[in-house]
């Protein structure tokens, strides 16, 4: 596998990013495939199987492919924070890419419902965890309503920039899964 310079620097060109957007990567996507032999036997076998495994990128999720677009987005307009209301994943990776890009990460969830464990990685980055009392959803609402009134970048994935770093590549996966495989 070649070394990455993140979906940014490969995909640019398919990405519906504005001219300010200011790149921030830690090395996301070129994810390995791994050949599911157990699995493929599980469904009766004659072909292969293989799955793409994208908790190998950065901070352990595929949503590390939306957030450095929308991190870079944010930065190319001047943000010093972001924000997002989380139960673990989309927490890990804000945090991760605030921290590379030198900004604060603020992460709001809702009270008693998300384990310590499924933190780790915001925490391990500096984000600041506030809990709420509600739902994901009431969290959802409070951090739109706070990127409404101030300077802070809203980076769940409500944000376009962010859905566009999750979709756009998959043209260029697929591509690749053709060059490796003959077909998709």
């Amino acid at each position: 596998m070649r070394a990455s310079c993140g979906i940014l620097a490969r995909y640019r060109p398919l990405l519906n990013l504005p001219a300010h957007t200011c790149p921030i990567t830690l090395a996301e996507g070129e994810t390995p495939l791994i050949h599911a032999t157990h699995l493929e036997q599980h469904l009766g076998g004659g072909f292969e199987l293989l799955i793409k495994y994208e908790g190998m990128n950065p901070a352990g999720s595929f949503k590390d492919r939306g957030m450095t677009a929308a991190l870079s987005e944010a930065v190319g307009r001047g943000m010093r924070s972001v924000i997002c209301a989380s139960t673990g994943n989309t927490a890990a990776s804000a945090a991760a890419y605030a921290a590379r890009a030198g900004l604060k990460s603020v992460v709001l969830i809702p009270q008693g419902k998300v384990a310590t464990g499924k933190l780790a990685g915001a925490f391990a980055y500096g984000a600041q965890v506030i809990q709420i009392e509600g739902s994901f959803d009431d969290a959802l609402s409070l951090v739109l309503e706070i990127s409404k009134k101030h300077p802070i970048a809203l980076v769940n994935s409500v944000n376009p920039y962010r859905l566009t770093g999750l979709v756009m590549p998959a043209g260029g996966q697929c591509r690749e899964y053709h060059r490796l495989l003959g077909w998709v």
